[in-house]
């Protein structure tokens, strides 16, 4: 199976797009900047490694950036768990300094990091091995025309994965930050979870989870592609391969925040009931999406699209760097191919 998914990759249209020979750009009569080769690449594209090092990318990726931001995430819980109390985000910072110090921010921060360490491993790893699998079986020409469904269908299979992984480190998290005494570290959740509600207690919001996270990183892939893809074409003012990896990567950075901001909206109301599912024992999706009606499902959503923005902007610089330092295969946006052009051509001409 593995030998089939990686011979997928390798005749996937996603590993070389471009197929003009670059002879390198002539700056002036003594200097010559040879064009990128695959000599220079660690590994080929499709590889066991380039798939294990894609994995080691979203591991750094997912689980520093969101640990950095536990203190916002951890008020942002708090607002969406109990907005009475806490009415917006810097009173719901001051408020949680005030009552249990500064250390109160940084709550869940091991669970955080454990958790969305293992997401990222299969979000992005699986991402890249369903991205190209499923180009090679739709082909060259369908792959480019239908590549926005394919960026989504990639994408939504990878987070299935990716979400069975979180969900129990998220379900230690969200009680730790939003139940006063319940628990102060992972150590002390993880066992008093399982003696209270059993493995069942790590997954009851699953189904919740993964209607807030598989939206989410629908956008966050489909989006950021075709931003890139945008970006070079209409505000970069020359092609790809002319940047140096610094001006790449901070294209990828730009593209990251733009789709940060609208995986934000999406995936915000299933974002909220999951925070009140696991703080309320005994409750279903339903009777919390119910209970808390449509106006309620949006609480938090300026700190939460603050947080994924940023997030995802620095998920897409660290996961590209990581590409940068390996020198694994770095693809540039897809063209139209050749076969697809002569078609186009053929049918206007007729």
């Amino acid at each position: 199976m593995f030998k089939s998914m990686i011979e997928s990759a390798r005749t996937s249209p996603f590993s070389s797009p471009f197929h003009a020979k670059c002879e390198g750009l002539k700056v002036n009569e003594n200097r010559t900047i040879a064009a990128p080769s695959a000599a220079d690449e660690s590994c080929e594209f499709g590889s066991g490694k380039y798939y294990a090092l894609c994995g080691l990318g979203g591991i750094l990726s997912c689980g520093i950036t969101h640990t950095a931001v536990v203190p916002l995430d951890l008020v942002k819980c708090r607002i969406q768990v109990d907005p009475a109390k806490y009415t917006g985000v810097f009173q719901g910072f001051r408020l949680t300094v005030k009552e249990s110090g500064i250390r109160e921010l940084g709550k869940g921060w091991a669970p955080t990091f454990f958790g969305y360490s293992a997401q990222g491993l299969c979000k992005f790893g699986f991402y890249e091995v369903f991205k190209n699998v499923y180009s090679g079986i739709l082909g060259e020409e369908k792959s480019f025309l239908w590549r926005t469904s394919l960026y989504l269908a990639a994408s939504a299979s990878a987070e299935f994965f990716a979400d069975i992984a979180l969900c129990p480190m998220e379900a230690v998290k969200v009680r730790i930050q939003t139940q006063p005494g319940w628990a102060s570290t992972l150590r002390e959740g993880f066992p008093k979870l399982m003696a209270e509600e059993g493995v069942n207690g790590f997954y009851k919001g699953i189904v919740p989870l993964w209607a807030r996270q598989i939206p989410y990183t629908m956008m966050k892939f489909a989006c950021f592609e075709r931003t890139v893809e945008a970006l070079y074409k209409f505000v970069v003012p020359k092609p790809r391969a002319d940047c140096s990896k610094a001006e790449q990567l901070v294209v990828t950075f730009c593209a990251g925040y733009i789709a940060g901001v609208f995986c934000a909206i999406v995936s915000h109301p299933a974002d909220t009931i999951v925070s009140k599912l696991n703080k309320e024992k005994g409750s279903s999706f339903g009777e919390i999406a119910r209970g808390l009606g449509f106006a309620g499902m949006w609480k938090g959503l300026v700190p939460r699209i603050i947080m994924i923005g940023t997030l995802t902007a620095l998920q897409w610089f660290i996961y590209d760097s990581v590409k940068v330092y390996f020198r694994l295969p770095r693809p540039p946006p897809p063209e139209m191919p050749e076969s697809l052009k002569r078609k186009l051509a053929a049918q206007s001409s007729s």
